[in-house]
């Protein structure tokens, strides 16, 4: 109680309520924390270590049920390993996902987050996916290399159980369970150990992480001071008022851009964060580049590309640049794991995996259509490009822009579903633009099934071959 007063003003004068201020000072508390991670000594007190400081900043920032939350969905993975361990990975997918829509359902914290409060359901969400590929990399242990396992399969895989010690410390390691990233147990352990990348036999000397930290700093600040700049000028609440109504369509679609466009800037700046304590702890290490001098890369670190996402030529693209680490994990255990062995990926496998993703945001109207919105979106996107790649290439340069400018349009009315969440008020702003976002993959798609693009023929050298 004493803390809630002291931190009344310092809340009021960013705009913010208690509970999310000290949720900002926890996350950003996880910076120095995972920098003294790198001077703790032996690979039991780096374990225990990266366990106490995630079940300490848990705790402050959310109180006791949090961990109690974590716990249950801890135990359930590593009973399942200890017991299950041919079924363990699809068990827990099933009772993680579970759990979650449970305390989705029961604090509807999409409710809490627009009013400008928090909970711990987004730091369940991150330890769900963590757990989840915990256990299927522990589940392909038991398979050998000439079952066709995929190259993640094969990387990632877990021959030994891991100690519940290890499992703990992964799970809540320095706090990256708060906004992510999410990773791999395997790495987590080689880190820990100093194995594979991170052992002194490695290639090149030991990466400096400052660098890297103060750009992903820097960009943090940006983000967040350009999200306080315009977040006065475009509230979602405007969608509700009268004058929203007496607006134009242009007015009107150019407010539901500029809504989504401010509404991301939030997530850049928690990324950035995140991707900053990463770094220093010296996880976000992923290899070196091949030039002159060898420079260190920190793609595991790396949630987002804000250029990526805001320039992206092609909805295809948005996965890749987008909560990259979120998209990585659906690719490996959802989208990957329902294409039949053999068999080419459809529509179903993009649509399940993106309804798995809208489930694992929570259990809002808004989320469910936002990410079918996003399947039909990458299908259209996808058909624009097979027209792209048969055209005159004096043609091509059109449907590139074609591409860009369809994405640009029907991302940023997509997520108005995403912000407002409310089955009743998405409709209605999506009728008050005529469904555009909804019409165009839809005619996209039905319209690359009734002018399929030929394929070029090949020269009578290349049918000899």
């Amino acid at each position: 109680m004493a803390m809630e007063v002291e931190l009344e003003p310092m809340a009021a004068s960013i705009g913010v309520t208690v509970p999310v201020l000290r949720f900002l000072l926890c996350f950003a508390a996880t910076i120095p924390l995972s920098f003294l991670w790198r001077i703790v000594p032996g690979r039991l007190p780096k374990h225990l270590y990266s366990a106490g400081v995630g079940v300490s900043l848990s705790y402050i920032s959310f109180g006791l049920s949090s961990n109690m939350h974590f716990s249950v969905l801890i135990m359930i993975g590593y009973s399942s390993m200890l017991l299950f361990r041919p079924r363990c990975g699809i068990l827990t997918f099933f009772l993680g996902f579970g759990y979650l829509i449970g305390c989705h359902v029961y604090y509807m914290s999409g409710d809490v987050w627009k009013d400008g409060g928090i909970d711990d359901t987004g730091a369940l969400m991150v330890l769900t996916l963590k757990i989840i590929s915990c256990l299927f990399n522990y589940n392909d242990g038991l398979l050998k290399e000439e079952e066709g396992l995929r190259e993640a399969q094969r990387k990632y895989r877990l021959t030994k159980l891991p100690s519940l010690v290890e499992y703990i410390g992964y799970c809540l390691c320095c706090g990256s369970h708060f906004a992510g990233p999410v990773f791999e147990m395997k790495d987590y352990l080689d880190w820990t150990e100093g194995k594979g990348i991170w052992s002194k036999e490695a290639k090149g000397p030991s990466p400096s992480p400052y660098g890297a930290t103060i750009r992903a700093l820097i960009q943090a600040g940006f983000c967040m001071a350009l999200y306080l700049y315009l977040v006065p000028y475009f509230p979602l609440s405007r969608f509700t008022e009268p004058i929203y109504q007496e607006w134009g369509f242009w007015k009107k679609f150019g407010y539901q851009y500029m809504s989504g466009f401010t509404a991301r800037w939030k997530y850049y700046f928690i990324w950035s964060v995140s991707e900053a304590s990463i770094i220093i702890s010296g996880l976000g290490f992923s290899g070196w580049v091949n030039s002159s001098p060898p420079k260190p890369r920190w793609d595991r670190a790396k949630n987002v590309d804000i250029l990526g996402v805001e320039f992206a030529k092609s909805s295809v693209m948005i996965p890749t640049v987008w909560n990259i680490q979120v998209s990585t994990w659906l690719r490996h255990y959802v989208y990957e794991r329902l294409v039949q062995s053999g068999k080419k990926p459809r529509f179903f496998q993009l649509l399940a995996t993106q309804t798995i993703s809208a489930i694992w945001h929570g259990v809002y109207p808004g989320y469910i259509i936002f990410f079918v919105q996003s399947a039909l979106m990458i299908a259209g996107s996808r058909a624009i490009y097979r027209w792209q790649q048969v055209t005159a290439p004096s043609m091509a340069n059109a449907f590139v822009f074609l591409n860009f400018a369809y994405t640009l349009v029907v991302i940023n009315y997509s997520s108005v579903g995403f912000l407002v969440l409310n089955l009743h008020e998405t409709l209605a702003v999506f009728g008050s633009v005529y469904y555009i976002g909804t019409i165009l993959p839809i005619l996209m798609i039905l319209l690359g099934n009734v002018i399929k693009p030929r394929r070029p023929g090949r020269s009578k050298a290349q049918k000899e071959q």
